[in-house]
């Protein structure tokens, strides 16, 4: 049987609409594809933060954690060390706090006699940012604690972790470095040191 030129063009108009139509469905398909991968990536998303919120909430109190295990190993050590320096100190304080004019100070420990006064900064890995915070801290002790306005005030700093540059620098900022060392803490300046007073 023969096929009229009509009959072509009507075939091929019907091919021509199938394709059209296997073209929109196709595109219709690949839009709702998009459209769920979109929400899905969302949702990724959405969960992805929510978890770096909760990690960061967890490695916070970590840290928090970590800082007070290193106080808590610095505590039953510092007088006698700061004696061995021949300084005479025979009373700490933990966590001394003032609140003055909207102005406030925490130091995490204290420690004193009726003469002088060593303010300890503790960290688990000490940072120049850190030594710079405690020497502010330190100048604003006595104008906030006016108590202690006759003292002779130093400073020093504590880590569990203390780079040798954050320790080179507090050194030459006048404060006393203390670090861990094996089950205990010791103080690293040598004997030639001479802290700052404020």
């Amino acid at each position: 049987m023969a096929t009229t030129s009509e009959e072509v063009w009507r075939i091929l108009g019907e091919l021509a609409e199938a394709q059209k139509e296997t073209e929109r469905r196709l595109e219709q398909r690949f839009l709702e594809s998009d459209q769920r991968m979109e929400q899905r990536f969302r949702e990724t998303e959405k969960l992805m933060r929510r978890q770096n919120q909760q990690f960061n909430e967890q490695l916070g109190k970590l840290g928090n954690r970590l800082g007070e295990f290193v106080e808590w190993q610095v505590r039953p050590v510092v007088v006698r060390l700061f004696q061995e320096r021949g300084i005479a100190v025979h009373e700490f304080y933990p966590g001394a706090s003032a609140q003055r004019g909207g102005e406030g100070i925490e130091i995490d420990l204290l420690v004193v006699n009726s003469t002088e006064a060593i303010l300890v900064e503790v960290k688990s890995k000490l940072t120049q940012a850190d030594v710079d915070e405690h020497l502010e801290r330190l100048s604003k002790f006595k104008r906030l604690m006016p108590r202690y306005g006759d003292v002779r005030a130093m400073g020093a700093v504590a880590g569990m972790v203390v780079p040798d540059e954050v320790a080179r620098y507090a050194y030459r900022q006048g404060l006393f470095v203390m670090a861990q060392s094996g089950d205990s803490v010791v103080i690293l300046n040598d004997v030639a040191f001479q802290p700052r007073r404020w």
